[in-house]
């Protein structure tokens, strides 16, 4: 609830939306509220991990086709859970449309948040459901194959991009790495540069599935303004 975006990041993402031929945001978060914490209307807002999308152009949210059928398919999972519990133990249920999550960042014993995070995505798995971990979070999402890796490749393919650039921090990032990886080994794409952001409680494998590491946002800031002078 206190993630922002900086002023000086504003400008700079603003600067070369005008200079290249898209700039976007991927988020985990709803592609509203994402379009309203970076405040800039002419970027591209893919959100929930790539379950909705928001191009300026079209001045809406849009779910991605593959959703149609499973919109309530967590929601119903959602309903059997104790939420008395879940409040005990210091989780709290986000709800983000198609898919939902669970977060412990601040709960008292983080340990026994986690342990019932996990057996919730066993349940999940058991109810043809897919959990995904992130930082102190379990999202629970419908048996469709989205994630960040296959937002960007139908949205490059869209605008018959040739190159393109992706930072991220999440293991959730990782999934875009490699769908770049295997664009530019087809062909489809010319170049792909994925960057990865470091911190106290990224992956492991951030660092392996990365062309190049940089410290923290202030460290992929630098990139995006080493761009505005490319």
């Amino acid at each position: 609830d206190e993630a922002s975006v900086p002023d000086d990041a504003r400008d700079v993402l603003a600067s070369l939306a005008r200079r290249y031929a898209a700039v976007g945001c991927v988020s985990g978060r709803r592609a509203e509220e994402a379009r309203r914490l970076v405040g800039l209307d002419e970027l591209v807002y893919i959100g929930n991990h790539g379950f909705e999308r928001f191009l300026p152009d079209v001045g809406e949210v849009r779910l991605d086709p593959a959703v149609a059928g499973h919109e309530d398919d967590v929601a119903a999972f959602l309903e059997h859970l104790d939420a008395r519990e879940l409040v005990a133990l210091g989780i709290r249920v986000e709800d983000k449309g198609p898919i939902c999550a669970l977060h412990w960042r601040g709960a008292a014993d983080v340990r026994s948040a986690e342990a019932a995070a996990r057996e919730i995505a066993t349940d999940a798995i058991g109810r043809n459901l897919l959990p995904h971990w992130g930082r102190k979070i379990l999202e629970i999402r419908p048996a469709v194959n989205l994630d960040k890796g296959t937002a960007l490749a139908e949205l490059l393919d869209e605008l018959r991009m040739a190159h393109a650039l992706y930072g991220g921090d999440d293991r959730t990032d990782i999934d875009a790495f490699r769908r770049l990886r295997e664009l530019k080994a087809a062909g489809e794409l010319d170049s792909a540069v994925c960057v990865g952001i470091t911190s106290d409680e990224g992956p492991s494998e951030l660092a392996e599935e990365a062309d190049v590491l940089v410290e923290g946002p202030v460290g992929f800031l630098d990139v995006l303004r080493s761009l505005e002078g490319s």
